[in-house]
């Protein structure tokens, strides 16, 4: 059933001209044993809805994986072996995500690993990739430079979480968790969302259209 609902939410979902302010954003992480996701696995999900400009912290998603094996990643986000022993089987948490996620507009830093590794996992257990919508925040924030909306601002030093946190005035502070690092994006994505406002990008097409240098 819960395949069905996740695909039953896309029937009526957002358009290319839907506002920005009643677009459900889901800001999203994941913490991974590596970078190769048919290989590795998604050890934590993390994500958090943000809708009309705010947080949502009612809204919001996290979850620990069990995982077989650890690698050199547990040097990143810390999370042993032994740890992840009490967490979730893959196909349960998987299934208790899409279920929270239904039609969200994904949003992420580097967002691409993560919805490879969704994607991946997804076909394993349920022969189905994302049908979600997604943006990079990364490549938001170069489009908007790229129109000088940021032109009272350096731009960040660069393409680091880091980096777009010290640029927007973004205390990181818990970061390398799937949790942590999907709140400090949600700040950022806040911060872009009145850029893109300001600039004139104010519908979901505009927001998720692909960076493309100058």
């Amino acid at each position: 059933m819960t395949m069905e609902r996740y695909l039953a939410a896309f029937e009526n979902t957002f358009a290319d001209d839907t506002p920005a302010a009643q677009v459900r954003f889901v800001v999203l992480d994941t913490e991974t044993t590596g970078l190769d996701p048919r290989r590795d696995r998604i050890i934590t999900i993390g994500a958090l809805a943000v809708r009309d400009g705010e947080i949502l912290l009612e809204d919001a998603f996290e979850v620990m994986l069990t995982i077989a094996y650890n690698n050199s990643s547990v040097t990143v986000h810390g999370i042993t072996r032994d740890e992840a022993a009490g967490g979730m089987e893959e196909p349960e948490a998987l299934a208790l995500f899409l279920d929270y996620l239904r039609d969200g507009v994904i949003v992420g830093h580097h967002i691409g690993h993560d919805i490879q590794a969704l994607n991946c996992a997804c076909e394993r257990h349920f022969n189905l990739t994302l049908r979600n919508r997604w943006l990079d925040t990364m490549d938001l924030t170069l489009r908007l430079h790229d129109d000088g909306a940021f032109a009272d601002r350096p731009m960040a030093n660069g393409f680091s979480l880091d980096a777009l946190c010290e640029m927007f005035g973004v205390a990181a502070h818990d970061r390398h968790t799937a949790g942590g690092d999907a709140f400090l994006t949600a700040h950022i994505f806040l911060r872009l969302l009145r850029a893109a406002k300001a600039a004139g990008h104010d519908t979901l097409a505009s927001l998720c259209r692909p960076y493309q240098p100058h």
